[in-house]
């Protein structure tokens, strides 16, 4: 049913999502998912499908289209607008924007261009997972409440440091985020 479908506000929201889901078999966690998009039930939602690479069990997702689609903009990383995500809670976008932060070399010291440009996409993922995090802070609150960690791994992140989930905390990690993207871009 396409109500029941989780929303997937952006193909790259969607992919990082069935990028982090374990196969129900193994638990293997790479696969190569095709896209497609499919009428459910009358209404036009996102399937992605694969088979995994260690015991070929076939692996497939549906997600509701938003009303509005976003295309993937140009020169930076973008998951969905204003609204949280669905699909993934604070906890996990804090640790996808750690696990991008950390593929991002010390220095361009011997880097060529292709190089310059995945540590420019480093950062720029690391920034709009650090926005979607804050989406996630209710108006007029300093902190998001725990209530919003829904995930097994998204409570994990939360109860190691809770700290880390409050807007101040949140504003400084984007400001050296995005100091570091410049730093990078000047390159």
């Amino acid at each position: 049913m396409p109500d029941v479908l989780p929303l997937a506000r952006t193909n790259a929201e969607a992919r990082l999502f069935v990028s982090l889901q374990p196969c129900p078999a193994c638990g293997e966690s790479r696969c190569t998912f095709r896209s497609a998009v499919v009428t459910v039930d009358g209404v036009l939602a996102s399937r992605y499908s694969g088979d995994c690479p260690t015991c070929a069990q076939h692996r497939e997702y549906e997600f509701r289209l938003p009303e509005k689609i976003l295309p993937p903009p140009a020169e930076s990383v973008r998951f969905g607008e204003d609204d949280p995500s669905e699909l993934l809670d604070p906890g996990v976008w804090l640790w996808y924007s750690d696990i991008a932060v950390g593929q991002v070399p010390v220095d361009r010291t011997g880097l060529d261009d292709r190089a310059l440009r995945a540590a420019r996409h480093a950062v720029a993922t690391a920034i709009a997972a650090v926005d979607e995090v804050s989406k996630f802070l209710p108006p007029g609150t300093d902190r998001i409440p725990s209530s919003a960690f829904t995930s097994a791994d998204g409570r994990a992140v939360y109860a190691r440091e809770p700290g880390r989930f409050t807007r101040a905390r949140l504003d400084a990690v984007r400001a050296s985020y995005q100091a570091n993207l410049t730093r990078w871009n000047n390159s």
